[in-house]
């Protein structure tokens, strides 16, 4: 029963924030934020790494080839774990895809 603004992420998928979030430092806690209408998420360090990547213009292939050279890990372990965040967070409603202009 997934809603239907909910993405099914991919490595073809361009991921972003949804117009409703934004990923902030939060200078009170010291530490980075997902801030949504009434709700906000902490992240760990890996996942604002890869959010701060999620700018609806890279896709999500790109993101793994990045954190793969910057880790030097293996490119199938990190695109598993880079695509069960992301889909978490969208699944949760944190995340969107980038659409074509049909402008």
């Amino acid at each position: 029963m997934a809603a239907s603004r909910n993405i099914s992420v991919s490595e073809a998928s361009r991921p972003k924030l949804p117009r409703h979030a934004r990923l902030k430092f939060d200078e009170t806690r010291q530490v980075w934020v997902i801030l949504a209408p009434e709700r906000v998420l902490a992240p760990d360090e890996i996942a604002v790494e890869v959010l701060q990547l999620c700018d609806g213009v890279r896709s999500v292939a790109d993101i793994v080839d990045q954190l793969t050279v910057k880790y030097t890990a293996d490119r199938e372990a990190i695109s598993t774990d880079v695509i069960g965040m992301l889909q978490d967070l969208a699944d949760k409603g944190f995340l969107t895809e980038a659409r074509e202009k049909t402008s």
